[in-house]
C-alpha cells in the first residue's frame, strides 16, 4: 500500500497570526467585515456538513450529480498524471474523479491542499489505502497565498470544486486565478466549480435555511473569535441576515447587532463598538454567469475548454486549459 505524505507550509501560529490581522483589518473597517474562512474550526466544519444536507441548499448535491454524470468526459479531455486539490478538505467529491482518472489511465499522483492539519492527514491516508500505487502527497497551505508550493512533475489538472471560487471578490478572483496560472504549464488544466446565477427565490433560503442551521454556522465566526482572541462577543445577541446583491450578483451573509453593544478583543488590545441594527459582512458568495466566468478565465490566461451544467442550470463544471 502507498504511504501519503504530508508536506506543511502553515502552522498554527501562522493562523493565528492571520487572524489577527484579518480582525484588527475587518472591524476596524467601515463598514465592518471577516473573511469566511474563519467560519471553520471544529464546529464550524461541523455545522457546514449539516447545511450541505439540508432540503434548501442545493449547491452540494447539484455539483455532486453534475459530477458524476460527467466525470468520464473529464477525465478523458483532460488525461491528468497529477490530480491537485484545493481545499480538499474530506475529499469525499475526489473519489469520483480518482476513479475515472485512474479508469483511463495516466494519473500518477494525488496532491489535495487544505490548512487543516488534521483533516488533511485523515484523507490523504484514506486515499492512499483505497487508491493503492497512486502517489499522495499532500500540503498543508492556504490556497489564496501558497500556490507556488504546489509540487511539479507529470500533467497536472488542478480541482477546484464547491463553488468556493465564489467566496472571492472579483480582483481577488482575479489574483487568484493568475496565481494558478502562474504555477501551471501550458496545456496544463483547471477544473472550477462555480454557481450560476439562478432565482433568487430559490438562492437565498440556500443561505438562510427554516432550521437556523446556516444562522448558527454564520455566528460561529464570533465564536472562534472568542476562544482564540480573547474576545468577548455574545453571539446571541447578533442575527443572521442573507441578502442578494442584484447589481454584484452574490449572496451576502451578514451579522446584525440586535442591540448596541461594546466588543472587547484583549489580544489585539482593540476596542469595537457596535450600534444597534449595524451589520458585520462574513461572507460573499458570487453567483456567475457562463460568459463572465469564461471572461474571467480568459483574462488570467485560461482557454475554457468544456463547461458542464447541470439540467436546472444551477452550478457548472469548467474544465479550462492554461495557455
Amino acid at each position: 500500500m502507498t504511504t501519503a505524505t504530508v508536506e506543511i507550509h502553515l502552522t498554527d501560529e501562522d493562523l493565528t497570526t492571520a487572524l489577527r490581522e484579518d480582525v484588527r483589518r475587518g472591524l476596524t473597517a467601515e463598514p465592518k467585515w471577516l473573511p469566511p474562512k474563519w467560519f471553520y474550526d471544529a464546529r464550524g466544519s461541523e455545522l457546514f456538513e449539516k447545511i450541505t444536507e439540508l432540503p434548501e441548499y442545493y449547491p452540494t448535491r447539484t455539483e455532486r450529480a453534475l459530477l458524476e454524470r460527467v466525470v468520464g468526459e473529464i477525465a478523458r479531455i483532460a488525461g491528468a498524471e497529477v490530480l491537485v486539490e484545493l481545499g480538499a478538505g474530506s475529499a469525499a467529491k475526489t473519489r469520483l474523479l480518482l476513479n475515472a482518472l485512474t479508469a483511463a489511465g495516466p494519473l500518477k499522483s494525488y496532491v489535495p491542499q487544505d490548512v487543516s492539519i488534521s483533516a488533511l492527514r485523515m484523507a490523504a491516508d484514506e486515499v492512499a489505502a483505497e487508491f493503492p500505487g497512486l502517489g499522495v502527497h499532500g500540503v498543508v497551505s492556504d490556497f489564496t497565498a501558497t500556490l507556488d508550493n504546489l509540487p511539479g512533475g507529470g500533467r497536472r489538472m488542478v480541482a477546484f470544486l464547491g463553488g468556493t471560487i465564489g467566496n472571492l471578490v472579483p480582483a481577488e478572483r482575479a489574483e487568484f486565478l493568475r496565481g494558478i496560472r502562474d504555477v501551471l504549464e501550458p496545456g496544463e488544466q483547471l477544473l472550477l466549480g462555480a454557481g450560476l446565477v439562478i432565482d433568487p427565490a430559490v438562492l437565498v433560503p440556500a443561505y438562510d435555511d427554516a432550521a437556523g442551521v446556516t444562522a448558527e454556522f454564520n455566528r460561529n465566526v464570533l465564536h472562534v473569535l472568542n476562544t482564540r482572541l480573547g474576545a468577548d462577543f455574545a453571539p446571541e445577541k447578533f442575527a443572521h441576515v442573507a441578502v442578494w446583491d442584484a447589481e454584484r450578483e452574490w449572496i451576502e451573509m451578514r451579522l446584525e447587532a440586535t442591540e448596541a453593544m461594546t466588543v472587547r478583543i484583549p489580544e489585539l488590545d482593540l476596542t469595537v463598538d457596535f450600534a444597534r441594527g449595524e451589520q458585520l459582512r462574513t461572507e460573499i458568495s458570487a453567483k456567475f454567469r457562463r460568459e463572465v466566468l469564461e471572461s474571467e478565465l480568459d483574462a488570467a490566461g485560461f482557454r475554457t475548454e468544456h463547461v458542464w451544467t447541470d439540467p436546472d442550470q444551477r452550478f457548472a463544471l469548467v474544465l479550462a486549459e492554461r495557455r
